[in-house]
């Protein structure tokens, strides 16, 4: 670097009048500056963490899925709309409650330190962290009772609501296997199971789960003539696939490529198993269009022909274009009049629907029939149809949110030409979405919501919280966007639900076409859970919007229900709001850590108040 004659002058008239404390403070200025610079372009991850994700979390991420839409014009969102002309930056050097434009962090913080910095003044131990949250936090009050009734372990208020399901005047179309969620929430607390215990963990819970976590005998002895789940002292253990996979799960399936028990599904979710609770009645189901490659039914016992071909019309709605039906079921086999007659009817629908039958076979050993159709991935078979039956989907006035919509009595439209199948797994991870927005930037905004988590998970999430990972199995993302915590987790031996708020951006498209799994859901009502479900609940800057339109206390209720003792809830907010809800589960008896003034790690307890609320 070349420094001029005047400047070389006057550096030699500062050391002649021995200017040397001048001349350090200067220097240590000067790295002070250059280190400012540094740290603004190469961002740590906690900073970026709550920059982008407050600024992505109201940007007009995600399109309208269109398989017809081939011109370079995107459509608005399905559940939030933006105007024309609003453009959201990646990332903001300044971190702002969108509430008060006030900025909530001007510091520097070491992710590799020890320290736990709470304010700009000072840093404490992580040990003292939950002290110091705790005395910052305001007194919440509540008389917490339990819920009453001897079913009240497994209680789901928007399935379980007796009092509407009872004043349903059909239950021709199974209206009462829906969602009903009573006014107002119920804010009593799930009682525990007697002799509950933390669950076995994975891989062990595949084979075995404690009896008392799932007490359902009734079950058992239902199954017992079909290998399916025995009671074995203390556990439940699962020797085999029961009479529908007598040779074992892996022998159906290579079978295949060759050629109503809603306790199962808690089962399934104490062995760390994916599953979700969901009906095809009178509504569609909480999946985004052309979600799944495959689906698979196995003597679910579902009139797919029922009301004119509803249900199976759902079905076309949710599977991808060119995606594949499994049905395993006696009307694909047995040969008496009742059976003959569901088969027919199927045959002229699935061909009305122009669903090719890729297989029809029936396993002699396994006495097994099945069925595999594949749905097309052009327009053209509906083109050369002879009646316009089913007819096709009007897109101008079809509503795109599948929340509490009716189900369709037509077909979604197809691409005109070839569809474009998503990349293999694991590609399709961190490929361009197919159901991506076609603006200019929403390839880079997905690419850098994609380097955020993962720099985020690993730097700050795995080691840096106080989260005990290797107890942790089940995982709920309670405000997913793209996807990215999942996919950062992908590696860990976990599974992660990922949930997409109706009130936002509509991103549970991109998060299928990534591979992954989730749901539409309003935070404003129960989930479709079990209780003691999940090991974890993430949230990230939704509980600011969601406090607009109900009560906290009924979501911090929701979550103490579905999740178990033991787990934990990673939330980052502003802090208002970790304030606020914190003060509202410490009152639940959950400890409540504070980390880097941004992350709320709470852990829940075994507590249980002693008294039972009035039915």
């Amino acid at each position: 670097m070349a420094i001029s004659s005047a400047s070389s002058s006057s550096m030699q008239d500062m050391f002649k009048q021995r200017k040397y404390p001048f001349i350090l403070s200067f220097f240590l200025l000067l790295v002070f500056v250059t280190f400012l610079l540094i740290s603004n372009s190469q961002k740590s991850p906690i900073f970026v963490a709550i920059d982008f994700a407050q600024r992505t979390s109201q940007s007009k991420l995600i399109p309208d899925f269109n398989p017809n839409n081939t011109s370079s014009t995107s459509t608005p969102p399905l559940h939030q709309s933006h105007s024309e002309n609003e453009k959201i930056p990646l990332i903001n050097n300044s971190t702002v409650n969108p509430e008060s434009n006030v900025p909530l962090n001007n510091f520097t913080i070491d992710t590799e330190s020890s320290n736990v910095p709470l304010n700009n003044n000072f840093t404490i131990k992580p040990d003292q962290s939950d002290r110091i949250i705790n005395d910052e936090l305001e007194t919440f009050s509540y008389d917490w009772k339990l819920c009453p009734g001897p079913l009240a372990v497994d209680y789901i208020p928007c399935l379980d609501n007796w009092k509407a399901i009872k004043k349903i005047r059909s239950r021709r179309h199974m209206e009462h296997r829906e969602r009903h969620c009573p006014v107002p929430s119920p804010r009593c607390l799930i009682p525990l199971p007697v002799g509950y215990k933390l669950p076995v963990s994975w891989p062990k819970s595949r084979d075995m789960i404690w009896y008392d976590n799932v007490p359902h005998p009734k079950l058992v002895e239902y199954k017992k003539d079909q290998n399916w789940v025995k009671k074995s002292g203390n556990y439940f253990v699962f020797p085999g696939g029961g009479t529908q996979f007598k040779d074992g799960v892996n022998h159906y399936i290579k079978f295949i490529e060759e050629d109503e028990h809603e306790a199962q599904i808690q089962f399934a979710l104490e062995r760390g198993i994916p599953a979700t609770l969901s009906v095809i009645a009178t509504k569609k189901l909480a999946f985004s269009d052309n979600a799944f490659d495959m689906i698979h039914c196995a003597r679910c016992r579902v009139h797919w022909h029922a009301d004119g071909g509803k249900p199976l019309m759902e079905l076309n709605r949710i599977l991808r274009p060119g995606g594949y039906f499994i049905w395993s079921a006696t009307p694909v086999y047995k040969k008496d009049e009742g059976h003959k007659t569901v088969w027919k009817v199927m045959v002229n629908l699935t061909e009305a629907m122009c669903w090719k039958m890729v297989a029809r076979t029936y396993f002699k050993r396994a006495r097994v029939g099945l069925v595999i159709y594949q749905k097309p991935d052009s327009s053209s078979c509906y083109e050369n149809r002879k009646e316009n039956n089913p007819p096709m989907c009007e897109q101008k006035h079809r509503l795109n949110s599948s929340w509490y919509t009716p189900l369709d009595s037509c077909l979604l439209p197809l691409p005109t030409s070839s569809y474009e199948w998503p990349a293999p797994w694991p590609q399709r991870l961190n490929t361009k979405p197919l159901s991506l927005s076609l603006e200019t930037d929403a390839e880079e905004i997905f690419n850098e919501d994609t380097r955020h988590w993962a720099a985020l998970v690993s730097d700050v999430y795995l080691g840096g919280l106080g989260i005990n990972w290797s107890t942790v199995r089940n995982v709920m993302d309670m405000n997913a966007g793209y996807g990215g915590f999942a996919t950062a987790l992908i590696d860990r031996p976990l599974w992660v639900m990922n949930v997409v708020p109706i009130s936002g951006p509509d991103t549970l498209p991109i998060i299928f076409d990534r591979g992954l799994i989730g749901t539409y859901h309003d935070w404003c009502e129960s989930f479709n859970a079990y209780p003691r479900t999940f090991d974890l609940l993430h949230s990230i800057f939704l509980f600011g919007n969601l406090s607009q339109r109900c009560d906290l206390v009924d979501v911090a209720v929701e979550m103490d229900r579905v999740l178990r003792p033991g787990g934990y809830l990673l939330v980052q907010d502003t802090i208002q709001m970790i304030k606020q809800l914190g003060s509202i589960l410490r009152s639940l008896h959950w400890s409540v850590t504070l980390h880097q003034e941004q992350f709320l790690v709470v852990k829940k307890d075994f507590w249980r108040p002693k008294d039972t609320a009035r039915e």
